[in-house]
């Protein structure tokens, strides 16, 4: 495969001066660098708040083989983004780095041996990073074809929340007539794609968390909803359900994981997806960081035998990025896609951020402050204009 110098290389380049390796600029072969139009993308440029995310001109990529080219018009945002701006995510590369894990948009260019998809043909995409620009070289194995009617926004809202409700519900939890459901933060992406999957199974009871505020908002969605944070949620779905739940769909850790766990039902299961708990304020909290997992008891698997209850864990990224089960995703986004075909699905947008707003779009999601989808629009103008530079190394005779 031939080697592909992108936008991200550039910036490192471009960069390198103030990384912590200042021969890293001397190191990297930048004679391929072509000649392409320019771009704007988002990238991190070292861990922490919201300030260390800028918007750089740099140039597109080209795909290599294998790859498509795609002009992007929608991208997701998700509570992973987050975690990878605080740097609390396993296996995050190292700044400065295009952020962002799905996006949707055109076929600009194909690279050598892809077959399925042409060039002007709409398509979503998951990406390893670097999904929050203009233009992303994607695996062609990563993509997929926009069904008609479907929007580029709801595109961009759809992978990432639907594939993961759409497994642990179906995949995992083998979701069935009469069953029950407990979600957490059900204002979410993944929350409202959770109970648009669970009508379409007869009869199942969709207890959710939310803040009360958007209580008015969701109740058509859900058979029960509850304040987590002014109430204790164990206790009112007790109230609810004596037994419990048959699924509980966890995506904070903590201590809420007992919490949960003690919610289920026999011959049900537990499965958690996320580690929200982690994350508190703006910059990465080592305390929260172990708290959240010194919290968790150490599940014995004979407390399951037991309790005849099962625990189960789900994680896209590792599942897709590290371990390579590319078919059990594309599988599975197929089932997605044709349930919106049907009319059985949409995803809810909440609102939509010019890149140079992304400081305000992840404020939004870090203050649990969305119903459904966060989006970034690549061709939106910010409602305040912002200057998109061109990272440059600083002046060496410079004096301070």
């Amino acid at each position: 495969m031939s080697q592909r110098i992108d936008s991200l290389d550039w910036v490192k380049i471009k960069m390198a001066s103030v990384e912590s390796d200042p021969q890293q600029s001397e190191s990297m072969d930048v004679s391929n660098l072509p000649e392409a139009k320019e771009m704007k993308s988002i990238v991190l440029t070292g861990f922490g708040g919201v300030g260390k995310l800028k918007v750089y001109k740099s140039p597109q990529p080209l795909p290599v083989e294998g790859e498509i080219l795609i002009k992007v018009k929608a991208c997701g945002l998700n509570f992973a983004d987050l975690m990878v701006r605080q740097g609390v995510l396993d296996n995050v590369p190292k700044t400065p780095m295009v952020m962002g894990f799905e996006c949707a948009g055109v076929v600009e260019m194909i690279g050598e041996n892809v077959v399925g998809f042409e060039v002007g043909k709409s398509v979503i995409a998951i990406t390893n990073y670097g999904a929050w620009a203009e233009y992303v070289a994607v695996p062609a194995k990563w993509c997929f074809s926009m069904p008609d009617g479907m929007s580029f926004e709801e595109a961009a809202a759809i992978s990432f929340s639907y594939i993961t409700a759409y497994t642990l519900l179906f995949d995992i939890a083998n979701l069935t007539c009469g069953k029950s459901v407990l979600v957490h933060s059900a204002g979410g992406g993944v929350g409202t794609a959770v109970a648009q999957l669970c009508k379409t199974v007869d009869n199942v009871i969709l207890f959710g968390t939310a803040s009360k505020t958007k209580h008015e908002s969701l109740q058509d969605k859900f058979s029960c909803l509850i304040d987590r944070y002014t109430s204790d949620y164990v206790n009112d779905v007790r109230v609810a359900s004596p037994e419990g739940v048959d699924i509980v769909l966890d995506c904070l850790s903590g201590d809420d994981v007992n919490k949960n766990f003690s919610l289920v039902k026999p011959m049900g299961k537990y499965i958690l997806y996320g580690a929200a708990n982690q994350i508190t304020g703006e910059t990465r909290s080592y305390f929260s960081f172990a708290k959240s997992w010194w919290q968790v008891d150490k599940m014995s698997p004979l407390r399951l035998y037991d309790e005849s209850k099962s625990m189960c864990g789900y994680n896209m990224m590792n599942l897709l990025f590290n371990e390579g089960h590319d078919s059990i995703i594309r599988k599975t986004m197929r089932s997605v896609l044709t349930l919106f075909t049907e009319g059985k699905i949409r995803p809810i947008v909440d609102s939509t951020y010019a890149f140079e707003e992304i400081g305000e779009a992840m404020q939004k999601m870090h203050d649990h402050k969305n119903i459904g989808k966060i989006l970034l629009i690549a061709d939106l103008h910010p409602r305040c204009p912002v200057e998109v530079t061109t990272p440059t190394a600083p002046d060496p005779s410079a004096t301070e």
